[in-house]
């Protein structure tokens, strides 16, 4: 147990690394709120439109505005609850600590990471797919993101909790089971 403060489970990393499924199954398994940046995105161009890379850059910050709002709400009532999104430490560590010491809030990172050829790859083929939505303009920005992609995982925000590492490489031998033992102990 982290404490007796309520906990933020914070699942990110870089897209296609399997965060939104593996948040959902823990969400499930605790039977605990989630709010996805990624469905915040896809309602904002369900209800605004989308067009290009540059509009959807502009809804995803829009997405984590909508995001740390909610998450404030949810704070407030001081339940655990988990978020889900590709949080980079330069953007988003100061956002999620301050909510940390105004809620009163423990956190527990989960870090989702691949083998950075095979997420170029993933990303590239799940962009193709016709799976996702069209407003993320993911075939137009391959270039852009490369770099990203091709290192295979994000840092940690830069906050004084435990960090569980999830390697989704091997699509076949996923470790569920591993998490939800690590978060028992935690929660």
């Amino acid at each position: 147990m982290l404490s007796n403060k309520p906990i933020l489970i914070i699942v990110s990393g870089p897209p296609s690394t399997g965060k939104t499924t593996l948040a959902k199954a823990v969400a499930q398994k605790f039977n605990l709120p989630l709010i996805t940046k990624d469905s915040l995105k896809e309602i904002l161009f369900d209800t605004i439109g989308w067009k290009d890379r540059s509009w959807s850059k502009r809804l995803g910050k829009s997405s984590f505005a909508l995001l740390h709002y909610i998450l404030d709400s949810f704070m407030a009532t001081a339940q655990p609850l988990i978020i889900e999104g590709n949080f980079k430490s330069e953007f988003e560590s100061l956002e999620i600590k301050n909510r940390l010491q105004k809620f009163n809030y423990s956190a527990v990172q989960i870090m989702c990471q691949t083998d950075g050829q095979i997420l170029f790859q993933r990303f590239k083929d799940r962009s193709e797919s016709g799976q996702r939505h069209p407003g993320h303009c993911d075939t137009g920005n391959y270039d852009e993101l490369k770099p990203d992609l091709l290192k295979g995982k994000y840092e940690p925000l830069d906050l004084n909790s435990p960090v569980i590492i999830f390697d989704s490489t091997n699509l076949e031998h996923l470790d569920y089971q591993s998490i939800f033992d690590q978060l028992s102990l935690l929660l």
